[in-house]
């Protein structure tokens, strides 16, 4: 389920949820933020915010402006900006951030990098291009290979 929003510079932003109950499998593409509260196996690219509910769980890899897991993620995770583990949150896979902000009780076994992505390469490939109908610092489209 998606709704469209507009934000103060008024563009459109999406705002799509996965319920809780609901399995999804495949690649999930999206220009807007993304919340995911059921399961998903596959991998989920997102230009802008993804996040896990505590009850969410995603089997594959994320690629996201910023993210917030508060579930299970068996994957990678690759952000641009800000990712936030949050106390109920577990995470099985490598991940790299720009920032990154781990809450006490929140478990992660991987590996971890963080920095402007200038090292990423291979499966983790992942940048960010404006929109051309974008304003300069606003939106973008993802490029990256799973």
């Amino acid at each position: 389920m998606a709704f469209k929003t507009k934000n103060s510079a008024t563009m459109s932003n999406e705002l799509n949820f996965i319920g809780s109950g609901t399995f999804l499998e495949g690649l999930i593409e999206t220009s807007g933020s993304l919340r995911v509260d059921g399961r998903v196996k596959g991998t989920i690219k997102s230009n802008d915010a993804v996040t896990i509910g505590s009850a969410g769980e995603v089997i594959g890899d994320v690629y996201a402006r910023s993210a917030i897991i508060g579930g299970k993620v068996e994957g990678n995770v690759i952000v641009q900006e800000k990712l936030i583990l949050e106390s109920t949150s577990i995470l099985n896979g490598n991940l790299r951030a720009g920032k990154l902000i781990i809450d006490e009780g929140a478990l992660f076994n991987g590996k971890s990098e963080m920095g402007d992505g200038s090292g990423v390469t291979g499966e983790a490939k992942f940048k960010l291009k404006p929109k051309a109908a974008a304003a300069p610092g606003e939106g973008g489209t993802v490029e990256g290979s799973q």
